[in-house]
């Protein structure tokens, strides 16, 4: 019988429009764009592998057909690259292909990530006990995080999140937790959770990261979730409801590397970073990185 702690789909909400990369994002989705030479959408997947899912649900939007394109064998490139003895290089294309079996749903509207998530639920299956949620917009590192929060719902059941410690100034951007104990950092118990709080109200400076693994009955809570203020169906306030009526809803605090990579400014501290924890990479960047932090502003 397989494990119901376990979980072996993870889904992954892409269906925005990427309007903060404008004007690449008219034709290219925000998530193929490199970190590095690797696209968002594999980091996600190879973390996904990594925690040991076997297959990704990709919500997409009308025109994003490409993100599963990305995932399809590529053959004909393949031999090309051999030909040419760049054989590393066919290893690369072949990297995606093989990680995990992936497939894709569509959300005709954008109305918010508990939407998107509800929007995978027709093709989970009775084995899906639990399912993993990525927002590929958020990189963490080290990348076992869902194994982490694997470990806590083995011991205690229900919904795990994720929690990274956040300034006070930006947590009006995140979904925040009211946590019943905050010096507990394996498994602290999550009482609450506000949206886009005031800043100066928020229960906490604990803002929830991109990750989570949902108990199956949530799909059912989100049924019932109505669209807030901003017209969005929040995956939120389905997790607020599922504590109101007692089900264990845990959090894992995140205490590596973040990197927010909605945005250009953010997506170009992380590819530093990863070039730089590269022991392959050239030593001319952090040379010329050094260079050119001394100059003027």
């Amino acid at each position: 019988m397989a494990d119901p702690n376990a979980f072996s789909t993870v889904v992954v909400p892409a269906a925005g429009l990427g309007t903060r990369f404008l004007p690449v994002t008219k034709s290219v989705p925000k998530e193929l764009l490199p970190v590095l030479n690797i696209p968002a959408i594999e980091l996600v997947a190879a973390e996904a592998a990594q925690a040991g899912a076997e297959r990704l649900v990709i919500v997409t939007a009308p025109g994003k057909e490409s993100l599963a394109r990305h995932f399809q064998p590529n053959p004909q490139l393949e031999d090309l690259l051999h030909a040419c003895g760049k054989d590393a290089l066919a290893q690369l294309v072949r990297r995606a292909p093989g990680l995990l079996s992936v497939e894709t749903v569509v959300q005709e509207t954008p109305l918010g990530l508990g939407h998107a998530v509800a929007c995978a639920e027709p093709v989970l299956t009775g084995a899906d006990d639990a399912v993993a949620v990525i927002l590929p917009d958020d990189i963490l590192l080290p990348a076992d995080t869902l194994t982490r929060m694997a470990a806590v719902r083995q011991d205690h059941g229900g919904t795990v999140m994720c929690a990274f410690t956040a300034s006070r100034d930006r947590l009006g951007a995140y979904g925040v937790f009211d946590l019943e104990d905050a010096t507990d950092t394996d498994a602290p118990r999550v009482r609450g959770m506000v949206e886009k709080p005031d800043p100066a109200l928020a229960p906490s400076t604990f803002a929830c990261a991109g990750r989570y693994l949902l108990d199956r009955s949530v799909f059912e809570l989100l049924k019932r979730v109505r669209p807030g203020a901003r017209g969005e169906i929040d995956l939120t306030d389905a997790v607020v409801d599922a504590i109101a009526e007692g089900q264990p809803v845990h959090a894992i605090v995140h205490s590596g590397t973040r990197h927010d990579i909605g945005d250009p400014q953010g997506m170009l501290r992380a590819a530093v970073d990863f070039a730089l924890s590269d022991p392959a990479a050239d030593p001319t960047l952090r040379d010329w990185l050094g260079r050119r932090l001394a100059l003027p502003v």
